[in-house]
């Protein structure tokens, strides 16, 4: 008899592989250090990824150093990042995220996070300020450290809920662990391109006001779909 997770899996790899069908593998770019995505991060929550890239570029451009960005005056942070969404409240959390950084790895370097369990690796990330299961899950998946865990955005989480993968009212971090738990063979670089995939659909088609469920390639699994599309 299949488990619930068997289940799970096929649905996940069916959605993938209708994804890369209707849209073509999504382009990933290189990866930055773990400390380096770890801002990015920051900085993304609510932000089009462009927007958060480029003021993410101009801090990079105007600081030598992850240490020099923890000593700044949050107000020369924020004006720097001033594109981002929430530029002001972003700059604090930044400087108070590598603030503990750097009290704890001198280096900023955080390839340890490779070695651990990842339940632990996730729990440390999310000790720092502004970081949630989000932020750790990208960091640790779309940084250099390619583990393999899902990382679940806004995006993500309305098309699963709306194809009744997750309950209603669940979380990110309840979403990421039920996509990670049910792919245990999957790599990081695979739940990278699945989280992709997932948010381009609720960018472009699945998305929260106006829903284009006719179009959707995910439309014949979805109840959501169904129900709109007969």
């Amino acid at each position: 008899m299949q488990g619930a997770f068997d289940f799970a899996a096929a649905d996940l790899r069916r959605w993938r592989d209708a994804l890369v069908r209707a849209f073509g593998p999504p382009p990933t770019g290189p990866r930055r250090s773990p400390v380096g995505q770890l801002v990015k991060s920051i900085l993304s929550a609510r932000t089009r990824d462009a927007v958060s890239g480029a003021a993410f570029d101009a801090l990079v451009a105007r600081y030598p150093d992850w240490r020099r960005v923890a000593d700044a005056p949050v107000g020369e942070i924020a004006a720097t990042v001033a594109e981002v969404t929430f530029a002001e409240d972003k700059a604090a959390y930044v400087r108070a995220a590598l603030r503990r950084v750097g009290r704890e790895r001198p280096d900023f370097d955080l390839d340890f996070l490779r070695e651990l369990p990842l339940a632990d690796a996730l729990a440390w990330l999310e000790r720092l300020p502004g970081v949630g299961r989000k932020v750790a899950a990208t960091t640790l998946n779309a940084s250099t450290l390619d583990r393999p865990v899902a990382i679940v955005d806004t995006h993500d989480l309305r098309v699963l809920g709306r194809l009744g993968f997750v309950r209603p009212g669940a979380d990110a971090r309840a979403a990421s662990e039920a996509v990670t738990a049910a792919m245990p063979n999957w790599s990081g670089e695979e739940f990278l391109l699945f989280h992709l995939l997932l948010k381009r659909l609720g960018q472009v088609i699945c998305r929260w006001d106006t829903p284009e469920c006719g179009r959707c390639p995910l439309r014949e699994d979805c109840p959501t779909g169904r129900a709109v599309t007969g």
